[in-house]
């Protein structure tokens, strides 16, 4: 998938998971395309208020929500120095995106983790 913002293009997802060894850098890569998909949804469809980005992000963390189990089954998980990173990344993309006044709990709201 082509990302055209360049912020977004030039961005390492994850990036302090892939330094750490407790995160499986298989289980990582999947973590990294799901906001990588979540640039790709955000660029086709264009979202016009918070509402309409909720959406996206929203499906986005309930993609995470499903990792979680490749992360147990790695002998890792999502806790703290994840949920803060992952968090971040989402953060980070709506605010490339021109939403840097959304909230960053409200943007992973679904979150199981």
């Amino acid at each position: 998938m082509m990302i055209t913002n360049e912020q977004v293009a030039g961005r390492t997802f994850l990036r302090q998971l892939y330094a750490d060894p407790y995160y499986p850098d298989h289980v990582v890569d999947r973590g990294a395309a799901i906001l990588v998909r979540l640039c790709g949804r955000i660029e086709a469809e264009r979202p016009s208020d918070l509402k309409a980005l909720h959406a996206l992000t929203h499906a986005a963390t309930q993609e995470f929500n499903l990792l979680e189990a490749e992360f147990e089954a790695a002998g890792s998980g999502i806790e703290t120095v994840a949920r803060e990173e992952i968090a971040e990344d989402f953060w980070f993309v709506a605010s490339a995106y021109g939403f840097s006044d959304a909230d960053a709990e409200e943007l992973i709201a679904p979150r199981e983790w």
